[in-house]
């Protein structure tokens, strides 16, 4: 199993949960970050770092997010590697907490 990063990343791109990965697992799109499954340990340390709580394991994505299991699983081979920390999007801490943010998901 692997971890999952939902709909509340999108638009705010934090960042901090790219230097605790022990497997670099994060890959960077335009307006948010996915986790590639086949290299996610499933170690959990990434979830508390998530300043948005954006980041969950799988089994427990809530039914109305299962689609971020394919999106994540789909977008991981095609962005590249994050594996360090930057500054979120200039106006993150605006689209932390926005529901229903799919509709914005760039690349």
């Amino acid at each position: 199993m692997a971890h999952i990063v939902l709909d509340n990343c999108i638009r705010c791109k934090y960042t901090d949960c790219v230097d605790v990965c022990p497997v670099d697992c994060f890959r960077e799109g335009p307006n948010m970050l996915v986790i590639d499954p086949d290299e996610c340990i499933d170690c959990a340390v990434c979830v508390p770092e998530c300043p948005a709580e954006a980041i969950v394991a799988e089994e427990d994505v809530p039914g109305d997010q299962e689609n971020f299991i394919a999106i994540n699983a789909e977008k991981a081979p095609n962005w590249p590697a994050i594996t360090r920390s930057k500054s979120p999007l200039e106006d993150a801490d605006d689209w932390n907490g926005t529901p229903n943010k799919l509709q914005y998901l760039e690349g």
